[in-house]
């Protein structure tokens, strides 16, 4: 189903979408703010997605054990000398 509204552009977001049209990369001006709402909302979509990854992930985190910086800091080292000695062996 499609609305029919009506919207303001500005001088310069109008040149552009019509010069879109004109290029023939969209068959109307009516397609090419639907495409760039699609991709607004595909945008969105996404940075919520991640956003809630990142909230679980947190939330993982915090309900495990906890590693002090000092421990944290030499498991760090001792992985980056495993690794530069497994590179080394090649």
């Amino acid at each position: 189903m499609t609305v029919k509204t009506s919207i303001s552009l500005t001088d310069d977001q109008e040149a552009y979408a019509r010069s879109l049209v004109d290029n023939g990369q969209f068959p109307s001006l009516s397609a090419v703010l639907q495409r760039g709402l699609d991709m607004l909302r595909r945008e969105s979509e996404m940075r919520e997605a991640e956003l809630e990854a990142l909230r679980t992930l947190i939330d993982q985190r915090r309900a495990g054990a906890f590693v002090d910086l000092d421990a944290g800091e030499a498991e760090t080292r001792a992985m980056l000398t495993r690794k530069r000695h497994a590179r080394a062996a090649l």
